[in-house]
């Protein structure tokens, strides 16, 4: 699998999707590095663009991502890891399983029918 690590300065989005339901958990960054280790670990290890360094999910917490299977988009610059949750299921810094919880309010009207107005 090539990944293209040159798009975005050395790093991909990692989407982390429970391989069970489907359910989307949260997104990551992986540069060439981090990827190699999630290969040879078997769990997901994500570069910190903060910290400016390697971190294994749920190397603290217990709440490890066992890698499935891992995908890439058509363009060979986006992972779509499929993942089994162990530990406690908590996969969200904050306590939740996912990291997608916070629901926008979206503006529903037409932009055509306000031009038309």
């Amino acid at each position: 699998m090539n990944i293209d690590f040159e798009k975005m300065q050395g790093l991909v989005p990692a989407i982390v999707q429970d391989g069970s339901s489907g359910e989307i958990l949260m997104l990551g960054f992986m540069n060439r590095e981090a990827w190699q280790q999630t290969q040879s670990l078997g769990y997901v290890t994500f570069y910190s663009r903060t910290r400016n360094q390697l971190w294994t999910k749920g190397e603290t917490s217990g709440n490890r991502l066992k890698v499935i299977s891992a995908s890439t988009d058509c363009d060979s610059d986006t992972l779509l890891i499929q993942v089994e949750v162990e530990g406690a299921g908590v996969v969200c810094h904050e306590g939740t399983r996912s990291c997608f919880t916070k629901p926008i309010k979206l503006n529903t009207t037409p932009v055509i029918a306000e031009i038309a107005r």
